[in-house]
């Protein structure tokens, strides 16, 4: 019989501490979505031992590593706290709006109230352009021509500027019970949440299963691109649990 392995698998993290290292009494397994890709690297350091000849008499191994990398679609914000950050994660929303539709200024008194969405909270400016894509110059008050005030979402200009089309951007908050926020601090070097990973390689009735007791993230990226999906990457290094376990294998044959 022979065992062949298809496709990409499915990848699980199990959060195990937060980023304290405070154990995680009921900890909610979460899947990377719409797994592109996975791999996981097991290595050692060797030693040899030459004498007078040209090959090694001998050869030790010495330090091992597993190094994990995995590319998925689903971006949600459980995974990238749980299994990279650690911290504490909200219900909210904090988004900005980038204005392309534009709104001309109206005659007195010259002001633009925007209105987030979701019925959500102006929380700070993120500039306004002109139909030419000229950015405008934010004053304290009183705007002349090509300039702007702002507080609390509304948005002064000069009579001058009655007619123009502008673009207006800014940062909103809102409420809701699916969006997620994670507020990042400056934590103590050498904490960080780990995780246990389990991944699942199925072909033709068959499997392969691989467990790595105890992980930790080691990078989280993304790169945008014009005309297609955002992948991001997240690296990780498994390592021995208190009990020495480091990792386990089931396959088929």
């Amino acid at each position: 019989m022979s065992q062949f392995l298809f496709s990409t698998g499915a990848l699980w993290g199990t959060p195990l501490t937060d980023a304290s290292g405070n154990n995680i009494t009921n900890p909610s397994p979460v899947q990377f979505g719409t797994l592109q890709d996975c791999s996981v690297d097991f290595s050692f350091d060797t030693k040899l031992l030459h004498g007078q000849k040209y090959f090694a008499e001998a050869v030790g191994r010495g330090k091992g590593k597993i190094n994990g990398k995995a590319k998925f679609a689903q971006i949600n914000g459980a995974t990238l706290n749980s299994l990279f950050f650690g911290q504490v994660m909200t219900s909210g929303i904090v988004n900005n709006v980038y204005d392309v539709i534009g709104q001309a200024i109206p005659a007195t008194p010259f002001t633009v109230t925007v209105v987030p969405p979701n019925s959500g909270t102006w929380a700070y400016d993120l500039g306004v352009r002109d139909a030419n894509g000229l950015t405008m110059t934010r004053v304290a008050s009183a705007p002349a021509t090509g300039q702007y005030s702002v507080a609390a979402g509304v948005y002064t200009f000069a009579a001058a500027d009655t007619g123009k089309v502008v673009f207006i951007n800014y940062n909103y908050t809102a409420t809701s019970t699916t969006a997620k926020k994670i507020n990042i601090i400056n934590m103590p070097m050498g904490y960080a949440p780990s995780f246990q990973a389990d991944f699942m390689l199925p072909f033709s009735g068959k499997f392969l299963m691989l467990k790595l007791a105890n992980c930790i993230g080691s990078k989280f990226a993304f790169a945008t691109k014009q005309d297609d999906f955002t992948i991001p990457e997240f690296d990780f290094e498994a390592f021995a649990d208190p009990a020495g376990n480091v990792a386990s294998w089931s396959m088929s044959e």
